[in-house]
């Protein structure tokens, strides 16, 4: 009988080759092979749907197979190292399909554990890509703060880097924190969307550390780095102009920044202070919304929203001089590093400059 090349090429073992070999399970009985077979299962209905559907199916797909390992562990008492196992039968099974090693599958137990509502998977987090997902599991401990932070992703149309950076910025504590009169000066539908469209503090640590002391200086280098000055806002503000001519009887006056929130409908005026508050601003900055109430604004638009930004503030001051403004004002201080908005305890963790030094010593 003639053998083919082919036969005779698959009959030998190709010399220093690595032969993947599925890590041994101590035992391994009916009720692993059932397992597996389930696992096979699952991803071979799903597959079509994948396809179609591609993040929001994977991410279901990803808790199923993440849910079925952790009950396992749970009732059989299986160990970390089955992971092992099931990565690479799974990779025999579907060479085609990644996402299956130990490391991933070891996330999808703990995604399955973090959300253990499946309700909520593809009404909030099957619309993140896999990476957000890992994200918020990695930085945030609480769910609440990760159903928050899905919920921003979601409405911004933020990246994973730009995820990150508002994790470490303690955006969650930061937001709807302005001290206003907005309860008082807008109607109750509209004064709590409005607060929680501004935050105190506001970081600007793309300005760097050598802040110049003068506002104008300020304002220039906001408006250079607008785009990073626009993710600091938040989603809605659009830029209308620095410096903003006004002439009122007779008299010149610059409004510092003027900006138009698409979602409130309203023009926003900026005004940004070099110092700690002082409540004069308040008047400068109520007249200035009068009159963009006055000229600019449209029948449509609702009130001029104002916002003072301050470096430092006293709060029982600022709420005696908001007192009696018909105007919707917030007052927030603005920080350009992120040392300056972090808790005492969380600086005093850090290591000072002596102590980094003799460590390079």
């Amino acid at each position: 009988m003639h053998d083919n090349g082919e036969r005779k090429y698959m009959g030998k073992k190709k010399e220093g080759a690595i032969i993947p070999v599925a890590p041994p399970v101590a035992e391994v009985d009916n009720s692993y092979i059932s397992f597996i077979e389930n696992i096979k299962s699952t991803i071979k209905s799903q597959r079509i749907s994948i396809v179609l559907k591609a993040n929001s199916e994977m991410i279901c797909l990803y808790w199923k197979i993440g849910k079925a390992i952790l009950d396992k562990q749970m009732t059989d008492g299986w160990g970390a190292k089955v992971i092992d196992r099931i990565s690479a039968d799974l990779k025999e099974a579907f060479p085609d399909m990644s996402g299956f090693s130990p490391r991933n599958l070891k996330y999808m137990k703990k995604f399955a554990e973090c959300w253990p509502d499946y309700e909520k998977v593809p009404q909030v987090v099957a619309q993140l890509p896999w990476r957000t997902n890992r994200m918020l599991l990695d930085k945030l401990n609480d769910q609440e703060d990760r159903i928050w932070y899905a919920q921003q992703v979601i409405e911004n149309g933020w990246s994973s880097n730009v995820l990150d950076l508002q994790i470490k910025s303690g955006l969650i504590e930061r937001s709807g924190k302005s001290v206003n009169n907005f309860a008082v000066a807008l109607p109750p539908t509209d004064s709590d969307m409005v607060s929680n469209v501004f935050k105190d503090p506001y970081l600007f640590d793309f300005l760097g550390t050598d802040v110049p002391r003068r506002e104008v200086e300020i304002e220039k280098k906001l408006t250079e780095n607008i785009q990073s000055f626009l993710l600091e806002l938040g989603q809605g503000f659009a830029f209308v102009g620095r410096q903003v001519h006004l002439e009122v009887g007779g008299q010149d006056f610059y409004i510092d920044l003027l900006f138009y929130h698409l979602k409130l409908r309203c023009y926003v005026v900026i005004e940004l202070k070099a110092c700690d508050f002082e409540p004069g601003f308040v008047s400068q900055l109520n007249m200035y919304q009068n009159v963009v109430n006055d000229l600019l604004r449209h029948p449509d638009d609702k009130p001029t929203i104002g916002l003072l930004l301050v470096k430092g503030k006293n709060k029982t001051v600022v709420e005696y001089s908001l007192a009696g403004y018909q105007n919707p004002i917030g007052v927030a201080e603005w920080q350009n590093q992120l040392s300056d908005i972090m808790g005492e305890e969380l600086k005093s963790s850090l290591p000072s400059i002596e102590e980094i030094e003799k460590i390079l010593e």
